[in-house]
């Protein structure tokens, strides 16, 4: 299992953590909703294409990897696609923070908090998918928690 640990208190930005080795860096801008991802000597851009409707996308050296787009402007749902792979990030519940990785509308990973009060998360996810893409799904993860803490405020 890989948890997420935010790299400080008040901080977006978290380390990819395994059997306590350090695998990447997720990286979410304080503005508008874009980031970076550090996997290995790697550097991965993420962004949103368009102004507020678009899909996100994980970039490398100018070349699309992954993207990522909301299905409905209502829903907290998010549908992946990469080599020619999809696969959907969707909420637990309405209630919780939690999110289950889907395939083929199995439940093929979860990201949960680790406790009610943090924002660290354990992250279950598939070991056949890249590592890149598993930081981009966790960067997605954090950024609808985000969102969350955003209009809570």
């Amino acid at each position: 299992m890989l948890t997420a640990n935010p790299q400080s208190w008040f901080s977006w930005d978290f380390t990819l953590v395994k059997n306590g080795e350090s695998l990447a860096d997720i990286d979410l801008s304080s503005w508008r909703e874009k980031g970076a991802l550090t996997v290995a000597s790697s550097t991965y851009r993420v962004y949103r294409e368009g102004l507020c409707s678009g899909a996100f996308l994980l970039e490398s050296n100018g070349t699309v990897v992954a993207r990522a787009h909301k299905p409905s402007a209502w829903t907290r749902r998010l549908v992946l696609d990469f080599g020619g792979a999809q696969f959907e990030l969707k909420p637990r519940s309405a209630f919780t923070r939690g999110f289950h990785l889907l395939k083929d509308e199995r439940i093929v990973g979860t990201l949960l908090p680790a406790s009610f009060l943090t924002r660290k998360i354990n992250v279950e996810l598939p070991e056949d998918l890249p590592l890149q893409i598993r930081a981009f799904i966790v960067w997605l993860t954090v950024m609808l928690w985000k969102r969350d803490a955003s209009a809570a405020t």
